[in-house]
């Protein structure tokens, strides 16, 4: 259900016993020559729809716009600072628990968010006032991804190239995908960007001249297809057993004696 396209008093009635909700979280930032800013969002927004539609979960609006600064050479991406990230999402989920929500599920699509994320559920479990929790979808079907591509690339790569050839493909420029992928860096392991054990790097244009990585032709709407499925099952699978722990244990357990 999504609860913005509901009225206050329809939601009187529906939200009566439901305890979780579910928040897409992505970013507006480049994702190279050949997709558009919204690729994350657009992943986790059709994600979570597909999956509250199996469930039934509650859907809330989306957060569009989060931690990117380190997109930020590249025109049009949008960020906030970490901190007013982390202050906002949660003061969004403490708004959620007024409403009767125990329980939060950042359906997430955007890697700089994840640390974030988990800091702000944290926050939230440690005074005892809901369990949030992140969930990326690549993280949820690893075997898969790594099956369907030789070089998957952390960012803008055949992963996100396929997934968003499969939920909106009229964005992509299919025209530009041996661009991004000989203007880019194939293979994360070539890069420089650690030395003797430390990390050196802090944007993508220190590893990337036009921010993309892995190889991009290697994508078809096909293996979107699959990885959509794949995650979409996981999701549900998440929801479903979230919906169904006791409060009680998903809180912090007491001094041990």
């Amino acid at each position: 259900m999504h609860l913005a396209e509901q009225t206050w008093p329809e939601l009187r009635e529906s939200l009566d016993g439901e305890s979780l909700a579910v928040v897409p979280t992505g970013s507006t930032e480049q994702h190279g020559p050949h997709l558009p800013l919204a690729t994350d969002y657009l992943i986790a927004e059709s994600l979570a729809e597909a999956a509250t539609a199996e469930t039934d979960a509650v859907l809330t609006p989306p957060v569009r716009i989060a931690v990117s600064e380190h997109h930020r050479q590249f025109h049009g991406t949008m960020w906030v600072e970490p901190d007013v990230f982390r202050d906002y999402v949660e003061s969004f989920a403490r708004n959620l628990t007024y409403h009767g929500f125990d329980r939060i599920l950042f359906v997430n699509a955007h890697g700089g968010n994840v640390h974030h994320l988990r800091e702000v559920g944290r926050r939230l479990r440690r005074d005892r006032t809901a369990y949030a929790i992140e969930w990326m979808w690549d993280e949820s079907i690893p075997e898969l991804v790594d099956d369907l591509f030789d070089h998957n690339g952390p960012h803008g790569g055949p992963k996100e190239t396929a997934m968003i050839m499969h939920v909106a493909r009229d964005l992509v420029r299919e025209d530009r995908l041996e661009d991004a992928r000989d203007d880019g860096l194939v293979e994360i392991t070539e890069s420089d960007a650690r030395q003797f054990g430390a990390r050196t790097f802090y944007e993508s244009t220190d590893n990337s001249a036009n921010g993309v990585f892995g190889d991009q032709t290697d994508a078809t709407p096909e293996k979107g297809a699959q990885l959509f499925e794949a995650a979409t099952e996981q999701l549900v699978h998440l929801i479903e057993w979230l919906d169904d722990q006791p409060f009680a244990d998903l809180m912090p357990a007491p001094h041990v004696e």
